[in-house]
């Protein structure tokens, strides 16, 4: 008799069970990613360079995702600022930084930032890389990087020049120019290219590394001199700007990367999702156009590839950050 009481309980048991277990899995079947729009962190204002070359991959993605990829400008502090919000986030995939290669390889090179750069950041994929471009005010009397050396050289100090911010690709390019030239010229950092942009055409600033996209557009309406690019050979947007190298420094190389990050622990799921997504609004035509056109080239690639990305350049801009004992504070 208690046997089969017992036996009964256990079928019951089961039979409420069964349910419970089909809803969950059901559930569990039903879950997707994304079912909800996608917060994308930008580290600096809008119409800057991150701005440019995260909208020609936008409208391929949001297409393949099925979900909107809103934007969150949060500017400041060389995108350390959107770095911390993004380390800080939840880990479900819902918001995202499209980062360049500052705060995650030179800032923690140079200061204390409140976010570990490896451990507290998923690498999901690079998008697009190039060179900075080396320009002045018309009113500075020189026409190339002979010249402006020259200048500079004959009042150490007295020449300023603008940048997006302490500790991004501008910077250091500044930076490694003054260690192989031998000029002494005073940064003026600002929270977005754009606005940097706009003070070297006032004349508030003389000399100005700016993206490609920024500065670009100004160079035919005479606003803008470009001296040269910074990266090993020369950009397709600006054919006949030469290189700082090929200008009498040879090695000279300082570049800037753009990709997507995550907080840390992003599901594994949920990264291969983003960055298939990713990989085909790098094979579209249209987007590459785009890219081009703001002196950039396209990085497709894996996780894995990002992060030995992050490895390498934190490795390099440390190794200049140290020897020219640049400060960031």
């Amino acid at each position: 008799m208690q046997k089969s009481a017992h036996a009964r309980r256990r079928l019951l048991g089961a039979a409420l069970a069964a349910p419970l277990a089909a809803a969950f899995d059901r559930s569990f079947a039903q879950a997707k990613y994304p079912e909800k729009p996608i917060r994308m962190i930008l580290g600096y204002p809008s119409g800057g360079s991150a701005d440019g070359s995260f909208r020609p991959v936008q409208p391929k993605m949001e297409q393949l995702l099925g979900q909107s990829m809103i934007v969150d400008y949060r500017p400041g502090a060389g995108a350390t600022i959107a770095v911390d919000l993004t380390a800080k986030a939840l880990n479900d995939g819902y918001t995202l930084h499209y980062v360049d290669s500052g705060p995650l390889t030179i800032v923690p090179n140079g200061k204390k930032v409140p976010y570990d750069p490896v451990k507290d950041i998923t690498p999901i994929g690079c998008c697009c890389g190039g060179g900075t471009l080396l320009v002045v005010n018309p009113s500075v009397p020189a026409s190339n990087l002979r010249e402006l050396v020259a200048l500079c050289k004959a009042k150490p100090g007295f020449y300023s020049y603008g940048t997006s911010g302490i500790g991004g690709a501008g910077h250091l390019a500044a930076e490694l120019l003054q260690s192989m030239t031998g000029i002494e010229i005073l940064h003026v950092p600002y929270k977005g290219g754009g606005q940097a942009a706009v003070e070297l055409m006032g004349g508030q600033i003389p000399l100005l590394f700016s993206s490609m996209g920024t500065a670009v557009p100004h160079l035919p309406t005479g606003k803008m001199k470009a001296i040269g690019v910074t990266s090993a050979k020369r950009a397709g947007i600006v054919p006949n700007v030469p290189t700082i190298a090929e200008q009498g420094y040879p090695g000279y190389e300082a570049t800037v990367w753009y990709g997507f990050a995550g907080p840390a622990g992003i599901p594994a799921n949920v990264i291969a999702t983003i960055n298939h997504a990713l990989q085909q609004a790098l094979a579209d035509p249209n987007a590459q156009e785009q890219i081009k056109r703001l002196g950039y080239d396209t990085m497709p690639g894996t996780p894995q590839d990002l992060a030995r990305l992050i490895a390498a350049d934190t490795l390099k801009w440390g190794k200049v950050i140290r020897e020219k004992k640049i400060a960031f504070e």
